[in-house]
């Protein structure tokens, strides 16, 4: 099967060199030429021109793109010219309605859909070692579950279409209570005056660990905050899982504490530096 990628972010750059190197990729697109064109370039893959040029000539077309309306852009811009038959697979971070609007407008060109969120960040993307929350058919899921592979070191699937998207907002919130938890534990320790260094590595070994205070506890307590996951992008997300919450009468305090910690941020100009910019507030 030939596959085509579309969003070449951070997350998409990584995975899509994954799926080049497990002999899968045919072409790429990405809203700004440039780095489609790059990357195509190192991968000896086409960097196609539209969204309708690079369904025209897949299989599989994979999607990660940042927001709920990019989608429906690009599935609209796909039926355009994708062929009965093919799966489009979205493994951006969107609503479970949102995943339904797109699974019906594909439905409707004889096109198979899935949601495919994944967790992971820049590293698990670079490495191939994301975790992913598949919503839609089975038979479809395993038609295309090689491909995949080449991206994952984790594959499940959660129900219909929309279930993904719904594992992905828990993912979503549990990382906002381990950010909030990690950030607050190690500003209560530089206020006691310890070896930072060491509680991140003593910590990170006992009943505590956790893969965020391993992957940013010693850069956040050094100031720094590169992406990794932005900021804003969780905040985008935390909004998408907190409707998603009030659809079916559940409350998440620690999601609203974090959505109003990250807009206070988002406002002083850190929206594009990693979620463990939190730290910067429990300094205050």
């Amino acid at each position: 099967m030939k596959a085509g990628f579309i969003g070449l972010g951070a997350m998409g750059q990584g995975m899509a060199r994954n799926l080049a190197k497990a002999g899968h990729l045919s072409a790429v697109y990405n809203r700004s030429a440039e780095k489609a064109d790059a990357l195509a370039a190192e991968l000896g893959v086409e960097a196609c021109r539209s969204v309708a040029q690079l369904a025209v000539g897949v299989d599989v077309i994979l999607v990660c793109v940042s927001a709920d309306q990019d989608l429906l852009d690009v599935v609209d811009a796909i039926c355009s010219g994708i062929e009965p038959g093919s799966v489009v697979v979205d493994m951006s971070t969107v609503s479970g309605e949102t995943a339904r609007a797109a699974a019906e407008k594909l439905a409707e060109k004889q096109a198979e859909f899935l949601d495919a969120p994944v967790s992971g960040g820049v590293e698990g993307a670079r490495n191939g070692t994301l975790a992913m929350m598949v919503g839609g058919d089975t038979t479809v899921l395993e038609r295309v579950r090689p491909i995949l592979a080449a991206m994952t070191s984790r594959i499940e699937h959660m129900g219909g279409v929309g279930a993904g998207q719904a594992c992905k907002a828990v993912n979503q919130i549990m990382c906002a209570g381990i950010n909030q938890a990690v950030t607050e534990a190690l500003a209560f320790a530089a206020a006691q005056q310890l070896p930072l260094d060491k509680v991140v590595d003593v910590i990170a070994g006992g009943a505590a660990g956790n893969w965020f205070l391993q992957h940013r506890g010693k850069t956040m307590t050094k100031n720094q905050f590169a992406p990794g996951f932005k900021l804003a992008l969780h905040h985008k997300d935390l909004l998408i899982a907190e409707r998603m919450a009030a659809q079916v009468g559940v409350a998440c305090p620690l999601t609203a504490a974090t959505l109003t910690d990250y807009a206070k941020l988002m406002a002083q100009g850190y929206g594009d530096e990693d979620i463990s910019a939190l730290y910067r507030l429990k300094l205050q």
